[in-house]
This record gives structure tokens, C-alpha cells and sequence, in this order.
């Protein structure tokens, strides 16, 4: 246990460095980890108040098994891959049935040959038609033989007669299943110390969908035969009850009770196929009880952990009633389960059937291991009764103990400590069975939201990867339905998974693996995170060199955002009044309070992708490629006291705010280097960091619908001019855009009155606009969504400014400075600093 604790410590600090290099924001000083004392505690008090609940019991049950870890799986410990199993059609001689049928065989098909010997009843469908037929012929190598009476479905028969290569028959009877209600077969290895009967029994387990129609019954190996028999046995005595029992012990290999075929083992301790069932073959074989045999690939479960296949077998397990109602309440623990599912807000909605569907059709939870590791259940038997202990004053002192010491105060403290003077040591048997990892999980709300002062109970939202339906949210929400009657959380969100470039799986042997800490070394963090963000999280998602380098070009978009504005806010733009914004500066402010609703709306909806699209594209079409673009000369040739400069310096502060507090939880380290910066702070200094900011809240007076109509017809008019100088750019008739002076004509006399108070020829980086009422000439430039607005391209009259660049008829005016507009001159007279932009 030591050695297995110190294993897993290695893992937890790997893992905490991993995730800390990727920005992940934890308690890493004080991480909840279900092996520490405190956690050990709380796990064994909630196993105790579900033995308090009443919904706690030991029985014994058929469980998945792994002969190769020698212990019993949970249903979220299986996984299902592609398996051969060899199949065989087994002939029971009817002893006690119909009397048209005397001398014939009911025939059952199997997939698990070596269940064979564990038989101890056939299965019927009452009202399933079934055919008795003769054989009269068969292909060589069957092994039917001519003569053979045999009873299958009638819906079956054609094609029980294919795999059984019989060539011609007769059919002599035809009934229903009912007519076999109190039939008896005899074993198909009768005679070979197999000599009990073996009784027909209708099950509502059978159908006609594969198979005969009738269904080989070994309790001790599947879940429906253990119900069958289960239900035989209530009320009978107990030398006429059918006997439940593995065939096989904790290895996978045949017991002494089962001649012939002691020692030989289902699977090997590798995971391969045994000697078992080619055994039991070539006994019906020679018993001429085999009418067919093939094999099929199929579905078949194996251990998550060591990947072999697994059998059902049946062993002592302590389980959790799913049918059964906790002390106090009057719903059933499935019932409180369904109802809590439905009182959950699932993301994405599927979720919600998923899990239901799970939940309706699951068994009673098996939560016992047989391992060394872990949590054990600690109870005390009753050696008389074999009934577990109740006593509240013996869990405190249990837990106390684990408290104090850790878990493995079980095997170091004598048990007297724990019974106290109330009850002798030598009447109860210690239980030492470790509880499954998934009771351990699904505890985590009890020792995490629970016992910790600053967090509450039930958690906001559960997070994890699609299969998580079938392992934490499930085994978390029965955990805490049994024990507190609802969910341990209000939200679940679910992700898929990532696969390779190609969209396959990734694994070592195909040599896809993508290791995440190599791409962070190659791309960064943030890099990783933004891809992360911008994926559909609900569906599996591809990653590679490729997908990372397009992720890499809007990370650089977004950090060019960024410097953009951190080379222009130089603290002028404090105390701005309202009235001295510009209309495009007020746009500004009004589509921040609207984005700002857009971010804090996707982020309640858990929408990260939309979030993080909706920021990328008011950076890369509404900052960088307008408001940013008409700005600079505002920015670099305005005079550094001027009011007009002051207000975009003013905006420019409340869009740095706003960007790096909405994309701080995405590009943690880039926001952090830029906030540290904009505070004149360094990464030594932390103590304002952003993640210690509240995001604040965009101002209700910056809304300004009608200003943003208004605004969306200016910035289609300006793509007009835009597309106009594009044509004689590629001309050749022209350079930068400051180099025309283009007359636009307009037919909307309210849109010619917004651009000629708009300053249109900045919005459209002209060197002057001449605006005309009217229509425009023949060969005007249009363009399609901007009907109305035609450009006719003019050159700029005048000079060009060596500071501005744009051409003007006042160059010179200044004296001092002959090259400079009068804008500009003026400017670095004012102030000679501004002679450097």
C-alpha cells in the first residue's frame, strides 16, 4: 500500500506540473486527492450512511470479472472491443415434455462454450412458435447427423439449418412455447457426473433475434440467468432450490466440483484464450451432444486497465440496491436518480437521454474490489448472522481513526479499538474489501464542496469527456442520491475526445499520439488553449502541425490587437467627457456593451467557441480593420493634447479593459504579460494580476442603437470607396489610399447628411471626399449591398505631409517646418515630442 501510495503521488505531481504549464488555475498547494487522510474519512462515512440508508447489502452476484487482475470490474471499468468467441449449438435431451416430442433434443446456442458444465436450465419464450424437425441429411463435416430430432424457433429454423449445414429435413411438430411449462432435459454431458436435471423455465429474456429461441441458463455466469433462477428458487425449500455457483475460481480456472474439466482455465493469465472451451467442445463431441459449432466477432467486454477480456462470474459482492427505497423516503434509489437527472441542466442536452438510459437499465451497483490497494469497506460482520453492523458510535470511531492515521488504520489498529466496550471482537469478521475507485469519485462532492468552507454544495457544473456518463457523473449522481436524495451538482458539461489530424483515434501502435507538452513547448500554452477554445467541444476534434499553425495566425491577429493598443495608451485619455467623443469613438463604446452581453451570455451557456469567435472577429474586423486603421492618424499626427486624441486614447483604454479581462480564462499567459504591462507592473509583481480582476461590467450608457444603425450604413458606404480605390490600385493608377481624393455621389439625401458629418474622408483614409447629392455619372464605381453610393476616383491635389502623408493644399504654412501641413506643423510647434510620429 505504501508502495502504491508513493506511485500515485509521482503521477499527482507530474500531472499538477503539466496542467500548471498550461494555465490551468488550481489549488495545487491543497489539490483534493482521494487518497489523503481527510479524503479516506469521508469516503468510509459515506459508505457507512449508506449501510444506515438501508441500501447497502452482501450478495452474491454474477459481476464482470478479470481473471487477469483476480477481481471484479464496475460497468464504467469495461470497455467493449472486437472479439472472436468460438459458438456452439448444444443438444439437451428431453426427458419430460410434450409426447410428440419424446426422443427429441432442445437445442441452445452459446457464445461462451465453457458455461457449458455451469448449466442448470433451459429458457423458453411462452409465447415464442417453435418447430420440432428430423434430419435427414447433412453436409459432410457436420455435425448433425441424420435421424436427429431437435426443437428450435420456427423463426429461427432456416437459419439454425444453415450454420448447422443440414441439407433436408422434416418437421414432425409445431407448438407453443408454453407446451414446454414444467419440461425437464437432461445435461448434455449427463453420465459424465453432470446427472441432475435440468427444468425448462420460461424467461422474458428470450427472444428470437439470433440464436434457437431457446437459452442456455448458467447462474453463476450471466446476469439473466441468475434473475431466472433466483425467481425459481423464492419460496422453495432448500434441497430443491437450483444451486448458484462460479464453475470457475478467482484465476478463470475450472473448479474440483466440475469433472473433466478441473484445471483448465477460460483465459490465460495474459488475456488469451484457455483451454476451457475447446475442452468442453471435444466432451460434447464425444457425448454427441454438439449439433454445430462456428465462431463469431462480436462486441465482447475487456478491463480498461489491462485490456483482456473479461467473464461474468458469480461472487460474493457488496452492492447498492438501485430497486431498493433509502431509510425515510418513498422513491427507490433509481427513482430519485431518474427524477435528480431530470432537475440537472445537461450540456449539451443529449446528455440527459444518455445517462438516463443508463440509469433505467443498470443492475445494482456492485462497489466491492478485491485489491490492496484503496479505501476499504470498513464494516463488521456478524459471524452468526452474516448481517453487517449498524452502530453510529462504531463509523465515528472509524473514522476518526482515518481521520487521524489514513485508511490503513484498518489493518494496523486492533478491531477492538474500533467495536469499543459495546460489542467482543471475536463475534464479528473485519471486512476487507476495498471499495470500487468510481464509490471514491463519485464521493468527491462530499469531501470537496463539502468539507471545505469556501466552496458549496450542490457544485454549479460537473465537467468532464463524453464517457464520463457511465463513470463520474453517474456513479456521483447515485452516490449522492443515496445518501442526500439529490444531484451533487446543478450542471453537467460534456466534451468529446481528441483524435489526429485524420480523425482517427490516437494510439501508440498506430504512432498518432499527440503529446500536448510538446506542442506547448512548440506553439505555447495560450496557442493550445485558444485551439481548445475554438473547437466545438461537444464532438470529437481533430489536432495536428496544421490545424495548430491556423490557430497560431488568429492567436497573432489577437496579440497584434494587443500591442496595437499598448503602444497607444500613454495615459491621456482620462477625464474625457462624452461630448467629446466622436460618433465612430461612441460606435466603439456602444459595440463593446454589446459584445460584452454577447461574452457574458456565451459564457453562462458554456458557448466558449462562439465567445472566443465573437472577440476574435470585432479585433480583426471592427478594431484592426476600421476603428484601429481611421485611428492612427488621430493617434500619431493629432496634437498629443488635443481633445479629438484624448477621446480615441479614451476608447482605446475602455477596449483594452474590456479584450483582456474577456480573453484572460483563454490566452491566460498573454492577457497576463499584457495587464502587467498596461499596469506598469512586471511577473514578479502579482498582486494585480488579471485573474485577481473582476471582469467588469460594460457601461449601460454606451448603447446607442440609432448611433449604431447609423454607423453600419457610414462603414457600407466607406466599402464602396474602398473597393472603388482597390480597382486603381491595381491599375497601377495609385498607391496608399491618402493619394485620392474620390467624389461619392449618394442617392439618400438622410445617408448624404451622415457622412458629411462623419468626416468620411478619415473614416475612408483619403487625403480629402468630395460628397455629391444625386446620381452618380456613367461608370461609377458601385458595389453590390451599398445600393445608392457610386465613387468617381480623383487624385489628391496639393502636397504630401512627410508627417501625415496626406496631400494637402497648406504645406508650408507653418514656416519652421516647409514640409509639414499646417495640422502637423502646428502640432510640433505645440509640442516637439510629436515630431517623432
Amino acid at each position: 500500500r505504501a508502495e502504491c501510495r508513493a506511485f500515485a503521488q509521482h503521477w499527482v505531481d507530474v500531472q499538477a506540473g503539466e496542467f500548471k504549464r498550461l494555465g490551468v488555475t488550481g489549488d495545487w498547494k491543497n489539490p483534493y486527492l482521494t487518497m489523503t487522510k481527510a479524503a479516506e474519512a469521508s469516503i468510509v462515512r459515506e459508505i457507512h450512511k449508506v449501510l444506515q440508508n438501508g441500501l447497502l447489502y452482501k450478495g452474491a452476484k454474477p459481476v464482470m470479472w478479470s481473471v487477469v487482475e483476480k477481481t471484479a470490474l464496475a460497468e464504467a471499468e469495461v470497455e467493449y472491443q472486437e472479439h472472436k468467441s468460438l459458438t456452439v449449438w448444444v443438444k439437451f435431451p428431453l426427458q419430460k415434455g410434450p409426447a410428440e416430442l419424446a426422443g427429441a433434443h432442445i437445442v441452445i446456442w452459446t457464445t461462451t462454450p465453457w458455461t457449458i458444465p455451469a448449466n442448470r436450465a433451459v429458457a423458453f419464450g411462452g409465447n415464442i412458435d417453435y418447430v420440432g424437425f428430423e434430419v435427414t441429411e447433412a453436409a459432410e463435416g457436420a455435425q448433425a447427423k441424420a435421424g436427429d430430432k431437435v426443437v428450435v424457433a420456427a423463426a429461427l429454423l432456416e437459419q439454425v439449418l444453415k450454420d448447422a449445414k443440414v441439407t433436408a429435413h422434416t418437421v414432425f411438430w409445431q407448438g407453443k412455447g408454453d407446451a414446454f411449462t414444467g419440461a425437464l432435459c437432461h445435461h448434455p454431458l449427463h453420465g459424465l457426473g453432470y446427472d441432475f436435471d435440468v427444468p425448462m423455465l420460461a424467461g422474458e429474456h428470450v427472444t428470437t433475434d439470433a440464436g434457437t429461441g431457446f437459452v442456455h441458463t448458467a447462474p453463476g455466469h450471466g446476469h439473466d440467468d441468475w434473475v431466472l433462477i433466483m425467481n425459481y428458487n423464492a419460496g422453495r425449500e432448500a434441497d430443491k432450490r437450483i444451486p448458484i455457483e462460479s464453475a470457475v475460481d478467482d484465476n478463470g480456472v475450472y473448479t474440483e466440483k466440475h469433472p473433466h474439466f478441473a484445471g483448465m482455465d477460460v483465459f490465460t493469465q495474459k488475456g488469451e484464450m484457455g483451454t476451457a472451451n475447446v475442452g468442453v467442445i471435444k466432451a460434447l463431441v464425444a457425448a454427441e451432444r454438439l449439433f454445430a459449432k462456428g465462431s463469431v466477432r462480436h462486441e465482447y467486454p475487456h478491463s480498461w486497465r489491462s485490456k483482456a477480456p473479461l467473464i461474468h462470474r458469480v461472487t460474493p459482492q457488496w452492492f447498492i440496491g438501485m430497486d431498493d427505497k433509502a431509510a425515510g423516503s418513498d422513491v427507490t434509489l433509481r427513482q430519485q436518480a431518474l427524477k435528480s437527472i431530470g432537475d440537472t441542466r445537461w450540456v449539451p442536452a443529449m446528455g440527459e437521454n444518455r445517462i438516463r438510459a443508463m440509469i433505467e437499465q443498470r443492475p445494482d451497483w456492485c462497489i466491492s474490489r478485491q485489491r490492496s490497494w484503496g479505501v476499504p469497506i470498513a464494516l463488521f460482520l456478524d459471524r452468526k448472522t452474516g448481517q453487517p453492523l449498524k452502530d453510529p458510535a462504531v463509523d465515528k470511531r472509524i473514522y476518526d481513526a482515518f481521520a487521524a492515521e489514513g485508511s490503513d488504520a484498518w489493518w494496523s489498529r486492533n478491531p477492538q479499538e474500533f467495536l469499543g466496550n459495546d460489542h467482543n471482537a471475536e463475534d464479528y469478521a473485519q471486512v476487507f474489501d476495498i471499495v470500487d475507485v468510481w464509490f471514491e469519485s463519485g464521493a468527491t462532492h462530499a469531501f470537496v464542496l463539502e468539507d471545505r468552507p469556501e466552496l458549496q454544495s450542490p457544485a454549479d457544473l460537473y465537467l468532464e469527456g463524453s464517457d464520463q456518463h457511465r463513470g463520474w457523473f453517474h456513479s456521483s449522481l447515485l452516490e449522492s442520491c443515496a445518501t442526500r436524495s439529490r444531484a451533487p451538482y446543478k450542471a453537467v458539461l460534456t466534451h468529446g475526445f481528441v483524435l489526429d489530424e485524420k480523425g482517427y483515434k490516437m494510439s501508440k501502435s498506430l504512432g498518432n499520439v499527440v503529446d500536448p507538452q510538446k506542442l506547448v513547448d512548440e506553439y505555447g500554452a495560450d496557442i493550445v488553449r485558444l485551439w481548445t477554445m475554438l473547437c466545438d467541444y461537444a464532438q470529437d476534434i481533430r489536432i495536428g502541425q496544421n490545424t495548430l499553425k491556423t490557430t497560431a495566425d488568429i492567436y497573432r491577429r489577437i496579440r497584434g490587437t494587443f500591442c496595437y493598443l499598448l503602444g497607444s495608451l500613454d495615459g491621456t485619455g482620462d477625464g474625457v467627457k462624452t461630448e467629446d467623443l466622436s460618433g465612430l469613438d461612441k460606435y466603439i463604446l456602444h459595440r463593446l456593451w454589446e459584445i460584452d452581453a454577447e461574452v457574458r451570455r456565451n459564457i453562462q451557456e458554456y458557448n466558449f467557441q462562439n465567445m472566443v469567435t465573437v472577440v476574435h472577429n470585432f479585433c480583426a474586423r471592427e478594431l484592426s480593420a476600421f476603428y484601429f486603421d481611421i485611428c492612427k492618424d488621430t493617434l500619431y499626427c493629432e496634437a498629443v493634447s488635443s481633445k479629438k486624441r484624448r477621446a480615441v486614447v479614451h476608447v482605446l483604454d475602455r477596449v483594452f479593459t474590456h479584450l483582456c479581462h474577456w480573453l484572460a480564462p483563454v490566452l491566460t499567459f498573454t492577457c497576463e504579460e499584457a495587464w502587467l504591462s498596461y499596469k506598469g507592473l512586471t511577473l514578479d509583481d502579482m498582486k494585480e494580476s488579471i485573474h485577481l480582476s473582476v471582469m467588469p461590467k460594460a457601461d449601460d450608457a454606451w448603447r446607442n442603437d440609432a448611433l449604431a444603425a447609423e454607423w453600419d450604413k457610414i462603414a457600407a458606404a466607406r466599402g464602396v470607396v474602398t473597393g472603388a480605390l482597390e480597382v486603381k490600385r491595381a491599375e497601377k493608377a495609385m498607391g496608399a489610399s491618402l493619394e485620392a481624393a474620390p467624389h461619392v455621389y449618394v442617392a439618400d439625401a438622410a445617408l448624404l447628411a451622415l457622412l458629411q458629418k462623419s468626416g468620411f474622408a478619415d473614416v475612408c483614409i483619403t487625403s480629402g471626399i468630395a460628397l455629391h447629392a444625386g446620381a452618380a455619372p456613367e461608370g461609377a464605381f458601385t458595389a453590390a449591398g451599398a445600393e445608392g453610393v457610386a465613387v468617381v476616383f480623383a487624385k489628391a491635389e496639393g502636397e504630401k505631409c512627410l508627417r501625415c502623408w496626406k496631400y494637402t493644399t497648406d504645406t508650408g504654412a507653418v514656416a519652421a517646418h516647409p514640409h509639414l501641413c499646417k495640422r502637423c506643423g502646428e502640432a510640433v510647434e505645440a509640442d516637439p515630442r510629436a515630431a517623432a510620429a
